[in-house]
This record gives C-alpha cells, sequence and structure tokens, in this order.
C-alpha cells in the first residue's frame, strides 16, 4: 500500500526533532530525556510580532511523575497525547511560528535549549523543580537563560552538522520562499480531566 504524499514544502517540526536530537545525544546534561516520548509540535502565533511566547514545553504528568492532582478539592488527571503509534508521550513541545524562525539564529537555539531543560532530570513527566516560589526558572530568569546559552556554545562547539541547524539561520519567510510553504504536526494542548466521584465533601 502507498504511503500518503508529503506535503510540499518545509517539515518544521521534524527538523527541529533532529536539532534538539543532536543536543540530547552530544551534552550529558541532557543525557535523560528520551526524545521518543516528547512530542513536537508547533501553533500559529496570533499575531506577527518579535515579542511574546516563542515556544512551550507541557508535561503531562504531575508532581514526581503522577498521573493526577488534587486542586480545590478535586482530583484531575491530564489528556494523553499519542505518537502516530500509539505510544503515549510525556511532554509536548510546542514553537509558536512565525514569531519562533523570526527570532536570531542564537536566540533560537537558547530558546529552544531553555524548554529542553524544563524536562525534569528524571524524565518522569513532570518539569524540572528549582527551589523557591519561581521553581520553573529558579530565583533569576536571566542567570537561567545565561547557563541555557553556555549549554548552546558547548554544542556548537561540539560540531554538530551545519547542515543539521542551517535552516535556523533563516526566518520563516525565508523558509517559506525556498520551499513553498512550512508545516509541521499540531497538537492541542492537553486538557485538564476531573475525575469522577473525588470531590471533597463541603
Amino acid at each position: 500500500m502507498a504511503r500518503p504524499a508529503r506535503p510540499a514544502g518545509f517539515d518544521f517540526t521534524t527538523h527541529v526533532r533532529a536539532v534538539a536530537e543532536d543536543a540530547v545525544g552530544r551534552l550529558p546534561e541532557l543525557a535523560q530525556i528520551d526524545l521518543s516520548r516528547v512530542a513536537f509540535s508547533f501553533s500559529q502565533a496570533r499575531q506577527r510580532v518579535s515579542y511574546g511566547l516563542q515556544a512551550s514545553l507541557t508535561p503531562l504528568r504531575f508532581r514526581g511523575g503522577s498521573l493526577t492532582t488534587r486542586r480545590r478539592g478535586r482530583e484531575y488527571t491530564v489528556e494523553r497525547v499519542l505518537d502516530t503509534g500509539g505510544r503515549e508521550m510525556l511532554y509536548l513541545l510546542t514553537f509558536y511560528l512565525p514569531r519562533f524562525l523570526d527570532a536570531p539564529f542564537r536566540e533560537k537555539l537558547v530558546t529552544l535549549f531553555h524548554e529542553l531543560w524544563h524536562i525534569s532530570p528524571d524524565f518522569n513527566g513532570d518539569l524540572r523543580r528549582h527551589h523557591g516560589r519561581c521553581y520553573a526558572h529558579s530565583h533569576s530568569q536571566r542567570e537561567y537563560d545565561e547557563h541555557m546559552g553556555e549549554l548552546v556554545d558547548r554544542w556548537l562547539a561540539l560540531s554538530p552538522p551545519e547542515e543539521l541547524f542551517a535552516f535556523l539561520h533563516l526566518s520563516f519567510d525565508d523558509l517559506r520562499r525556498m520551499h513553498g510553504g512550512v508545516y509541521g504536526r499540531r497538537i492541542p494542548r492537553p486538557k485538564l480531566i476531573a475525575i469522577a466521584g473525588h470531590q471533597r465533601a463541603s
């Protein structure tokens, strides 16, 4: 049986995943990440402006890798995300286009590493949790991003194939002109699902 024809254009999510796979394979700080259980997606940014969210990592488990959490007396789970083979994902990494691709080259890499670093060292579907109230970015997001810049520099110093990340030197419009379009996998943000029968008595 013939496979369906791939759409014309540049497959963004496949290419950005390949960059992540190379980084995870080269840097011991990221070695715990199993990218076969990280879904890559893109979403269209509402406004084409330089500021705003470029990417986000959605954990598909709760604290400590739990399948459930309790909020305001009710217990919740999260909608499952499966790959095309039916394997359950632990994280969803979403890029907002064209904003991400319109950023400078180094900023794109820092953003990618920033989101990968959010993945728990235990790779259990939870976030990496720092001490204090700002558990996602530690006490200083500036220092967090500086650390990501150091990781980017170390990765580039290891001489990954330039053709692997060459597309990150281009803008969204550049890629669209060169390839006739930009496409990739789109995965809606999973919803919280209330578990029946777990509401606390008032």
